[in-house]
């Protein structure tokens, strides 16, 4: 492997080592805290949440001006799986990248999400390759 490769890996690994250990220390790697956010009853990590969504768009908003912008199109599956992805999060209390969390934090329940995730990732290929066939805007062909 190239020197520069591994220096590229080792930084993204310490920038997400990063956030892992900073959304964990806030509370994201915890269901109860998740839960309680979704219903309602503590707003402390929606404004959390809310707040890294600012920040976030800022950056983008920021960026955006610098960098050339990618053809978007709008496919069919956009809004029922943006609603799966929703549901999945709140019955399990983890979006896919705070499951490392969670596992990271020795959270034993983490493992039937990531077995969760990996099976719906290996069903929608089967089921997309089947029954729907749009394009999916990725650079990995099928």
């Amino acid at each position: 492997m190239k020197q520069s490769r591994l220096k590229m890996y080792l930084s993204y690994g310490l920038i997400g080592g990063l956030m892992g250990y900073v959304v964990a220390r806030i509370g994201f790697g915890d269901y109860d805290e998740l839960h309680q956010m979704f219903v309602l009853d503590d707003l402390r990590m929606l404004y959390a949440f809310a707040g890294a969504v600012a920040l976030s768009m800022l950056a983008f908003i920021l960026l955006a001006r610098r960098i050339p912008k990618p053809e978007k199109f709008f496919q069919p599956g956009t809004v029922p799986g943006s609603m799966l992805f929703g549901f999945g999060w709140a019955v399990c209390g983890a979006c896919p990248s705070m499951v490392f969390v969670q596992l990271g934090a020795g959270k034993i329940p983490a493992v039937m999400t990531m077995v969760g995730i990996l099976l719906g990732v290996y069903l929608h290929k089967k089921a997309h390759a089947r029954y729907f066939r749009w394009d999916t805007g990725t650079c990995v062909s099928d």
